[in-house]
């Protein structure tokens, strides 16, 4: 079992264990621990090389973070509605169809199919490591962050955005985060998914952007797809009012 670093809110509710895009933490899902732990118990971690998880013991492909997230759901209980964000998202995706007992549902934030369906994105992605390891971590957050957000985000999100993500990222975990990424094209795995998915986009996502988005929706049997006003990819923290209401109703509707 991959030992990580988890923040939990709520005690009562449906298990919702969130998964952090590849440049941040669980600090990404500080509004949802605060705004759903009413309703949910809430858990978020630090992906195998991030934040204050320990450094893996050796590469992770997409199936080892999918695996790690698996024993990270065994171990609270039989199975948890997923919540991923961007890479968060792949490896949600990744995880229902290795896992589908343990899953009961996904919300699928500004999210792709995979670096890998585009020859140019992940090469892109490939490069990040060495982005970072020249950088350093403040310098890359700093340039990478911004974007992140909508053009008209508040001066101190974006700040707490490019902090988080200097906070949480280092090498080797996301030399591996990038190459799982980089290599990965769900394309052909998308039908096979039977959870309920919810897909949700910012608007204003200018990272991986609508079209990926509804790509994955249109890709999957049992989904519904909303799009978050006002919200660039970070659309769980920049509207976390909206997204929580989406993600509610998304777990009542499963639930029910």
């Amino acid at each position: 079992m991959t030992a990580v670093h988890v923040e939990e809110a709520g005690a009562s509710g449906p298990l919702l264990v969130c998964l952090h895009g590849i440049g941040s933490s669980s600090a990404a899902f500080a509004p949802q621990l605060a705004g759903l732990a009413a309703h949910a118990r809430v858990v978020a971690w630090d992906a195998p090389g991030y934040g204050n998880s320990p450094d893996p013991e050796g590469p992770l492909d997409l199936d080892g973070f999918a695996d790690a997230a698996a024993d990270l759901i065994r171990s609270y209980g039989p199975s948890a509605h997923v919540l991923g964000v961007s890479w968060g998202g792949v490896i949600a995706l990744r995880l229902a169809v290795r896992h589908p007992d343990l899953v009961d549902s996904l919300i699928v934030a500004d999210s792709s199919a995979g670096s890998g369906t585009d020859p140019e994105k992940a090469a892109g992605m490939r490069r990040r490591a060495a982005e970072l390891a020249e950088l350093g971590p403040r310098a890359f957050a700093e340039r990478r962050g911004p974007r992140l957000l909508s053009p008209d985000a508040p001066d101190a999100l974006v700040e707490r955005a490019v902090a988080a993500m200097a906070a949480a990222v280092r090498l080797p975990g996301y030399a591996y985060a990038a190459e799982s990424m980089a290599a990965a094209d769900l394309r052909g795995e998308l039908p096979a998914i039977t959870a309920p998915v919810l897909v949700v986009c910012g608007d204003q996502d200018r990272v991986t952007g609508v079209e990926a988005s509804q790509a994955v929706a249109g890709a999957l049997h049992k989904t519904a797809y909303v799009i978050v006003k006002d919200a660039g990819h970070l659309a769980n923290q920049e509207q976390p009012e909206r997204f929580n209401a989406w993600v509610l109703s998304h777990l009542h509707i499963v639930t029910a």
